[in-house]
């Protein structure tokens, strides 16, 4: 019995496990698929698209002093150049990209 319970734990984690990798693995994915063309790998946009798009990189103080939930909105309706992705993302996909590309900021 105590074999059986144990098993189940185990498998129990692993499913936590995996689900939790998935979630942080789906920012990363949505990033780079749709973001990271003109916001750079790591934050950071050549410097031919910052000119041409008005990107700014993730150390610009302006990007780090915005909100979550303003970079949910700027990615949501649009912002300057950047067309809006309501409705191209789902929400949880927004979120996800957004808090990926968070992580850069220092």
């Amino acid at each position: 019995m105590s074999k059986t319970i144990r098993s189940q734990a185990v498998l129990v984690l692993a499913l936590s496990l995996a689900g939790a990798m998935s979630f942080a693995q789906s920012g990363e994915a949505t990033y780079k698929a749709k973001c990271q063309s003109c916001h750079g790998a790591a934050g950071i946009p050549n410097a031919g698209i910052a000119k041409l798009m008005g990107v700014k990189p993730v150390t610009d103080p302006a990007v780090k002093s915005a909100t979550e939930a303003q970079m949910i909105k700027a990615t949501e309706d649009g912002m300057g150049k950047m067309q809006p992705f309501k409705g191209k993302l789902t929400d949880a996909q927004i979120k996800d990209a957004v808090t990926y590309f968070r992580s850069f900021i220092k």
